[in-house]
């Protein structure tokens, strides 16, 4: 498997000190490895489809760290991981008391039990890391060997939540054999959506500062404090150039701070450098540089290992990086397994798995999501008749049970970054529990606002921001925008409405309105009668949309009915032990604007040629294998 990333040396800027000392002129090497986002994927398995995942999970990973660590110029590398390890995956919820009634075996969570194998030497939390409350995060994190570091969390009462940074002090070889003290500063920061997107489970109990003030402080403390080289372990993506305030994705900002060597980035579930990114304004996507600086982000789940190559010359009584190589190495799908960490990892598997093939429903209908993002499916018929019989249970007696109920819901699996078997697949007949889990993956919490027909308009029109600008007449051209996670394209279930993609979009991918005028949306009705702005409705979504997630502007204008720290997933595999056997009614959900002579493709899963048959009402044909292991379709307007 190729490599990603530049093997060529890049070379940077001197930092200047002033003054000579006695080791002037020694040169030395310091490997940085790095994983990120790895989501509980500990062995190369997918739990919820019961089938062997190659190439992912930390037990595959481990052999190739331990590779790289053996490997390193020089003999000194450090292993840092940036975040996102204890969610999404069913044994992460089983973990965190999620998932199936069958007590885990006790001891560490087998995420930390397996970093301590691997003899992490530092690590950070990402936004996910609180998903399941703080008490079992500072529970889990407790059981850590190595420093765990967040910069920019804190508590309610302002206090650092961890350290918020760490020195590791480690001992360099120099080309002539001589050793040298090497004072390596580690911090590590998070977006600050945290204390909204989990607001109903911390509860006040975080405050989270923005990225690049915060990290900018702690630089000077770790300077102030003896620090030869700081890294920045950046659980953020490559977003925007210039710092802003409640920034998501603040890396390029934070690469251009002063006393900053190196950046681990992550969040986005990108791999970089690598193929796929256009150079922009700071960022070199071949060197692996942001702001000239190094920078690497190891995908997701596991999938590579970050690689940081630093050269290092002592002047003027202080190391400076007078050059580096960046890559991002994919682990090998064929890799053996770490015999130590697997030894760790095959109780927990064998017990879940034994729990999790339980059945708690049948489906007379297959529940598949191949084709979420182009026509209606039966997983989100499923996901929206559990959601509205739940809010029509709770809004019994108050005012607004006589609002009509609406659900929004969206695709969690439909490819993407994810990869082409990231479908949901389900034959008709026994669902079983780590099914039921499938068609939910977040542990996000139950909700429900009332709203008007203007903001269920807004909340569509930013959905539509899926697709691409299409050309009439065109039939050769993508239709969807690939940097948009399917998971925030919702659909409403209850109304009907035309989305046409040979306008404009209103908002971009990340919901910042950039056409005001623009309208995709059209012909909105509900009950078959047109929807006004007036028309009030009670709409069930989701703890992470009212948190701001995804840029629902519409979310956060709403009046919140219900918000309530019930499970959707624990509603859904209520919905399927109660509601007997499966197939959901037909509904009118939505269509695209008709334009003959004009065409678009999209790339599904593999497996997807066979379910055409339950989107007879699009015109799509299969095509021929596209890149990644997905198949490429043609669907016509």
């Amino acid at each position: 498997m190729a490599t990603l990333g530049c093997r060529c040396w890049q070379h940077e800027r001197q930092r200047k000190v002033d003054g000579d000392g006695p080791d002037d002129g020694a040169t030395a090497h310091l490997r940085l490895l790095a994983t990120t986002d790895l989501h509980a994927h500990l062995l190369p398995y997918d739990d919820h489809a019961d089938r062997p995942l190659p190439g992912t999970g930390l037990v595959q990973a481990a052999r190739l760290i331990r590779r790289l660590r053996a490997e390193a110029p020089g003999g000194l590398a450090i292993l840092l991981d940036n975040g996102d390890v204890f969610q999404g995956t069913l044994l992460a919820d089983w973990l965190a008391g999620r998932g199936p009634d069958a007590p885990p075996p006790s001891g560490p969570h087998p995420m930390v039990a397996a970093m301590n194998a691997l003899a992490y030497d530092a690590g950070t939390m990402g936004n996910h890391d609180f998903n399941h409350g703080l008490p079992f995060l500072l529970s889990t994190l407790g059981a850590a060997a190595f420093p765990m570091v967040s910069t920019n969390v804190r508590t309610a009462a302002g206090r650092p939540l961890l350290r918020p940074s760490v020195i590791l002090d480690r001992i360099a070889k120099d080309e002539q054999g001589r050793t040298h003290s090497l004072r390596i500063g580690v911090l590590g920061v998070a977006p600050p959506q945290i204390e909204r997107w989990d607001s109903l489970v911390l509860r006040g109990a975080v405050r989270v500062q923005d990225i690049v003030p915060a990290a900018a402080a702690e630089i000077a403390r770790l300077r102030a404090q003896g620090a030869d080289l700081v890294v920045a372990l950046c659980h953020s993506g490559i977003g925007g150039p210039r710092p802003e305030p409640f920034q998501e994705n603040a890396a390029l900002p934070l690469a251009a701070l002063p006393g900053l060597d190196a950046l681990i980035l992550g969040h986005t579930h990108r791999a970089f450098p690598g193929p796929g990114w256009a150079a922009t304004e700071g960022m070199d996507p071949v060197a692996g540089t942001l702001h000239g600086r190094p920078a690497v982000q190891a995908g997701a789940f596991g999938g590579h290992v970050g690689v940081i190559d630093l050269a290092l010359r002592r002047e003027a009584r202080a190391w400076r990086v007078a050059a580096h190589r960046v890559r991002a190495e994919p682990v090998p799908p064929d890799l053996p397994l770490d015999e130590e960490l697997a030894a760790l990892a095959v109780p927990y598997q064998r017990r879940l798995s034994e729990a999790a093939t339980r059945p708690i429903g049948t489906t007379r209908v297959p529940l598949q999501s191949h084709f979420s993002l182009v026509a209606s499916d039966a997983t989100l018929d499923v996901l929206a008749d559990a959601l509205r019989h739940e809010a029509r249970h709770m809004l019994a007696g108050t005012p607004a049970e006589v609002l009509p109920v609406l659900a929004a819901v969206a695709p969690f699996k439909a490819g993407g970054r994810s990869g082409p078997g990231h479908y949901i697949d389900i034959p008709p007949g026994p669902v079983a529990l780590r099914q039921g889990a499938e068609l939910y993956i977040h542990p996000n919490a139950f909700c429900v606002v009332e709203i008007k027909g203007a903001g269920l308009r807004d909340w569509l029109e930013r959905s539509a921001a899926i697709f691409r600008t299409l050309t009439p007449g065109d039939t050769d051209q993508p239709l969807l925008d690939e940097e948009m996670p399917p998971y925030n394209f919702d659909v409403i279930d209850g109304l009907s409405w035309v989305i046409d993609p040979l306008g404009p979009p209103r908002t971009d991918r990340d919901g910042r309105v950039t056409d005001p005028a623009a309208r995709r949306v059209r012909d909105l009705r509900h009950d078959g009668r047109p929807v006004t702005d007036g028309d009030r409705f009670a709409l069930v979504t989701n703890s992470y949309r009212l948190g701001g997630g995804g840029g629902f502007a519409a979310a956060q204008a709403a009046h919140p009915l219900i918000q309530s720290t019930r499970g959707i997933r624990d509603i859904v595999q209520a919905h399927l032990r109660r509601a007997g056997p499966l197939d959901p009614a037909p509904r009118p959900r939505w269509r695209f604007a008709p334009h003959p002579g004009t065409a678009a493709w999209f790339d599904s899963g593999p497996g997807a040629a066979r379910h055409l048959p339950a989107v007879a009402d699009r015109r799509i044909e299969p095509l021929h294998p596209a890149p990644g292991g997905f198949h490429r379709f043609r669907l016509w307007l």
